[in-house]
């Protein structure tokens, strides 16, 4: 999954952003939840979409949940610096916003129902954070792995940006883009909110329905 990124205003420039390092941050390699793997190569007939929408704990919960979804990870992506470390994202120094990877089959779940669940359970509209976790590793984003789920994407956006203008909310920050390097999270993080079910979670409100 690589792509070029453009630099959202409130994102740390490449040149300002940590040196981060060359071997991978050691994670789970199988999903807690399900036992499938959480890191490729996958399946032929699976396509994946990268999401942030703030916290990844509770992000990555509602797709797992959702069926059709093969697998889902929770990492780091849209920035800079190589194999970052959850301290180091945190810092707002590396450019990426925490982002869950998830892996579906298409011919059991589409995008639509995806991008359901991503618009209802955060707010699209805060730039910079949700709720209140504030800075750019919490912004809300779609990284793309074809054309076609890009096109989906802006359409999806426009589509939500209708409703929620009928409805007095204000407009979208959710960053478009293709997808870049997916960096896998501590294994700590991986489906935490299984391991830790009281653990924090700021996810779940609804503004406007999807559809």
């Amino acid at each position: 999954m690589f792509g070029l990124f453009r630099n959202p205003a409130g994102v740390s420039a490449p040149e300002d952003c940590l040196p981060g390092r060359s071997a991978a941050i050691a994670t789970s390699s199988v999903h807690y939840v399900n036992g499938n793997p959480i890191v490729g190569p996958f399946p032929s007939n699976m396509e994946s979409i990268i999401l942030g929408m703030g916290c990844f704990w509770g992000a990555e919960r509602l797709f797992w949940q959702v069926p059709g979804v093969f697998t889902t990870a929770a990492g780091y992506s849209g920035g800079t610096t190589p194999n970052p470390t959850y301290q180091e994202t945190c810092t707002s120094r590396t450019g990426h916003t925490e982002a869950v990877l998830v892996v579906f089959n298409p011919g059991e779940v589409n995008l639509e129902a995806l991008f359901k669940v991503f618009w209802e359970n955060h707010d699209p509209t805060q730039y910079m954070g949700q709720g209140n976790d504030v800075g750019s590793q919490y912004r809300t984003a779609i990284y793309t792995s074809s054309a076609a789920h890009l096109q989906a994407a802006e359409q999806s956006r426009a589509s939500y940006q209708e409703k929620l203008s009928a409805s007095g909310f204000g407009e979208i920050t959710t960053e478009i883009a293709p997808a870049g390097e997916f960096y896998y999270a501590e294994e700590v993080h991986q489906q935490y909110l299984a391991k830790i079910p009281n653990g924090y979670c700021n996810h779940g409100f609804c503004q406007v329905s999807y559809s």
